[in-house]
């Protein structure tokens, strides 16, 4: 086998295996869901309606 050729699957395999290892990282490392809403208080009887709806 040439050299050329065994570099070049090397060079594959090793890019195969970092992209898996960072795959698993992805699905593995928690993501930051810690946001604020801030709810707005209805204001006209239309929202009241709404949000009484929404909260069904």
């Amino acid at each position: 086998m040439s050299d050329f050729k065994l570099k070049l699957i090397l060079s594959l395999l090793s890019g195969i295996l970092f992209s898996f290892i960072f795959i698993i990282l992805a699905f593995a490392l928690p993501t930051k869901d810690n946001e604020v809403v801030i709810i707005k208080k209805p204001e006209g009887k239309l929202e009241q309606i709404s949000q009484s709806l929404r909260d069904r």
